[in-house]
């Protein structure tokens, strides 16, 4: 995971190494722009979505649809915007003292998801994000750490970031998303306090000018009335006095040394003491000190906390991503092949290991490399990491077309039409025509505003060979 200002080709662990940025796929696969980093963390997303999901499923949302995005930043922010996009910072999770206070926060962006509230804002209008939001590939946002090339790309983009802080609601529809938020907890099965208690420990924020104030609560105005018409709901509500499980509290707080490790990882070493013999404590000081490029006493407390829960696929994903990231590579392929196996599903997985077997320069491993990216890619066919390094490992084997078709889709789902076409064109030059390669070339050039002498020549030589 990676969310420093270095781009690491990795998520924090297949994820939070994007906390390390992307360097390595395994650890998360971050984003930035302007100073923001998106973040890819499998453990972390896994988690979120737990928390979620049952929220999402009770204001009519399929969960499958709504995208989560980590924002890598201290500040205290939460978002939420057309398309089904929640964007949850960093320092606000870290803010949050108990699950049932972030799942309070995540129930209120519900409420302005399930209420349209993001396109309902005069200011949002104003800042011309509606058409923004609307158009954007979430492929920009999801996957741009990693990729060298995507520079441009970003600072395209970067009026997203610039113009977030424009999405502001109105006091009406804060009570709404709260009053909303409340329902969605209790049909759950769980409390509002939480929300409650989230917006009592900041209530001295209303007292505040706006350029003082954190960014959450510019664009979600607060006010002590507001607070407690929506304490005197929750307390009416019979799920009131429900509260977190074991299991709840232990991920919240696994989440959090994590996401200290990799942000803070000196505070993380104060507060997370060596006295202090916690899984959470020890993760995270394996990992700050990981990021403090001390590999060595890194990893002597990874390798204890994995001889004591050896089947934690991301124990071994942070293990892997460590070596990775400090050239030794080829010790990196054992502990990346036994987070896969522990966690097959994973993508992120998937994509650090083949990123690892591709760098090894073994004809076989590469090939093997390949499996694994296209694997990765049948869950996330949008990873614009995962192509990128598709294209690497193509070119290792001589394939020109087939490297320049990944780039091609790297682009793409990048929201780079123009370079995507430029290389699809490539691709289709070199690749055996009406094959599925030759055709999918076809499909990118078709679908990223070709220009008339693009479609001249696909005219030309014909768009397939049965079809002409």
């Amino acid at each position: 995971m990676t969310s420093r200002k270095r781009t690491v080709g990795k998520t924090f662990g297949a994820g939070l190494s994007a906390l390390a940025l992307l360097a390595s796929v395994a650890a998360p696969i971050a984003a930035q722009a302007q100073g923001l980093s998106l973040i890819r963390d499998t453990e972390i997303e896994e988690i979120l979505h737990r928390d979620s999901d049952p929220i999402y499923a009770a204001a009519g949302l399929d969960p499958k649809t709504v995208r989560i995005l980590l924002v890598g930043d201290k500040e205290l922010n939460a978002f939420a915007t057309q398309g089904l996009m929640m964007g949850l910072n960093t320092g606000l999770i870290l803010q949050t003292e108990t699950p049932n206070q972030l799942k309070g926060v995540i129930a209120h962006e519900t409420g302005h998801l399930a209420g349209a509230h993001p396109l309902r804002s005069d200011e949002m209008m104003k800042a011309g994000l509606k058409p923004m939001i609307l158009t954007m590939g979430l492929g920009v946002l999801a996957a741009l750490a990693g990729a060298p090339d995507a520079g441009a790309v970003l600072m395209g983009n970067a009026s997203y970031f610039g113009t977030l802080g424009a999405l502001g609601y109105s006091r009406e529809q804060e009570s709404r998303a709260d009053q909303a938020g409340a329902n969605f907890l209790e049909a759950t099965g769980q409390s509002g306090r939480g929300l409650v208690e989230f917006f009592d420990n900041f209530r001295y924020q209303e007292v505040f000018d706006q350029s003082r104030r954190f960014a959450y609560f510019r664009s979600h105005p607060l006010s002590s009335d507001r607070i407690e018409a929506l304490r005197a709901k929750v307390e009416r509500l019979p799920h009131y006095d429900a509260v977190d499980t074991p299991d709840e509290l232990a991920e919240h707080e696994i989440m959090k040394a994590k996401l200290e490790g990799f942000i803070n990882p000196q505070t993380a070493l104060i507060k997370y003491r060596e006295t202090d013999r916690s899984f959470p404590a020890r993760y995270a000081r394996s990992i700050a000190y990981y990021q403090m490029k001390e590999p060595d006493r890194a990893l002597k407390i990874l390798d204890d906390l994995i001889a004591e829960n050896e089947k934690n696929p991301y124990l071994w994903e942070l293990k892997g991503q460590i070596l990775f990231e400090f050239n030794r590579v080829a010790q990196a392929e054992e502990p990346q092949r036994r987070s896969v196996a522990l966690k097959p599903d994973a993508a992120l997985l998937r994509i650090n290991l083949g990123q690892t077997l591709i760098g090894l320069d073994d004809p076989k491993k590469i090939e093997e490399g390949v499996g694994e990216l296209k694997r990765a890619l049948v869950n996330e066919g949008d990873n614009a990491v995962a192509w990128r390094l598709l294209a690497q490992a193509y070119d290792k084997q001589g394939k020109d077309g087939e490297a320049r078709l990944a780039t091609a889709e790297q682009y793409f789902n990048l929201g780079a039409v123009q370079e995507a076409r430029v290389f699809a064109m490539r691709a289709r030059e070199l690749l055996k025509k009406d094959t599925p390669d030759w055709r999918r070339a076809t499909d990118i050039v078709l679908a990223s505003r070709p220009s008339d002498q693009d479609l001249k020549a696909l005219a030309k030589e014909g768009l397939t060979a049965s079809n002409p």
